[in-house]
């Protein structure tokens, strides 16, 4: 997903002088090439992540086109009342990446762990929010992001989980993308992000009847194509590396409930921090989000609904 991102940026860029890249001094390596091809195009604001949403309001309303990157602890969490007041309260064209969402900087402990970045930011009226699984989601999630010229927070968050899709993708904003049908009646997962990758191990291996969604736009959601799978679907299990309260699942959730009631069951991050700093791996089975726990969940689940 990295170098999808690195890759999409110098495109963007060698194609529209307009396009400013902003990082909170983040990324060096990421952006090796971006500094390379596009030089001018660059600006390190620094360890002053609030100033440099100013500067990109700034910038915007001069003509260009700023994409603000930093840690999605950071970029939402900490500049959230300045990407609401300076952008999205005017409706300006600038992005806003945030890298290493959920559990990702493990061992930096809950000052650099963003699972609370979904809630904040679907909240804020004119901002868009994207959430890709893998390079082909990120690739397809920048072009509308750029295409649309609103605010958007793209949150990206492990990169090595593997590839979700093998071609590239053509889903229009707010859709979701089908990863394996199923028959009425049946079970129906939907996840994003980082658990697309676990969704689909729990597909294959445990429940082979269920279908498969992967959701790479929070808000807006397709709300047609969504109450139809609620209304054909036994049950609906939402996967999201982000607390159950406010983020993908609580937008399931929320539509099912004013159009089509059906059971739906929350996997995400609990009310509470973690309790340790550990690897990527160890925080995931803390919190219940690693593949054994999840498919101990749904299956519990699934006996108490009979």
């Amino acid at each position: 997903m990295r170098s999808a991102l690195s890759e999409t940026l110098v495109e963007l860029a060698s194609r529209d002088e307009r396009i400013l890249l902003l990082t909170g001094d983040h990324g060096y390596s990421l952006f090796d090439d971006f500094r390379r091809m596009c030089p001018s195009q660059y600006i390190n604001a620094g360890v002053a992540e609030q100033n440099m949403v100013g500067v990109a309001s700034g910038l915007a309303r001069a003509g260009f086109r700023p994409i603000v990157y930093g840690l999605s602890a950071f970029i939402p969490i900490r500049v959230l009342e300045q990407i609401k007041l300076d952008i999205a309260h005017d409706d300006l064209p600038v992005i806003f990446i945030g890298d290493g969402a959920g559990f990702v900087y493990s061992h930096l402990g809950t000052s650099h762990q963003s699972t609370e970045d979904i809630a904040c930011a679907r909240s804020i009226p004119n901002l868009n929010v994207f959430s890709p699984a893998d390079a082909q989601e990120t690739r397809r999630c920048f072009s509308i992001a750029y295409q649309l010229s609103k605010p958007v927070y793209i949150r990206v968050g492990k990169a090595d989980l593997g590839t979700v899709h093998s071609k590239p993708i053509t889903a229009e904003l707010g859709d979701l993308i089908t990863l394996k049908p199923g028959k009425s009646g049946n079970l129906a997962l939907l996840a994003t992000g980082s658990m697309v990758s676990t969704a689909q191990q729990l597909c294959e291996s445990e429940f082979p009847r269920a279908s498969l969604y992967t959701a790479p736009f929070i808000k807006p959601i397709n709300d047609e194509q969504l109450i139809g799978i609620c209304r054909t679907s036994s049950a609906v299990i939402t996967l999201e590396e982000h607390s159950i309260f406010g983020g993908f699942g609580s937008v399931v959730a929320e539509i099912a409930s004013a159009y089509a009631p059906t059971r739906i069951f929350r996997i995400g991050v609990a009310d509470r921090f973690s309790e340790y700093c550990g690897s990527y791996g160890y925080l995931l089975k803390e919190h219940g989000l690693d593949f054994e726990s999840v498919k101990k969940r749904i299956s519990s689940f699934i006996d108490s609904s009979i």
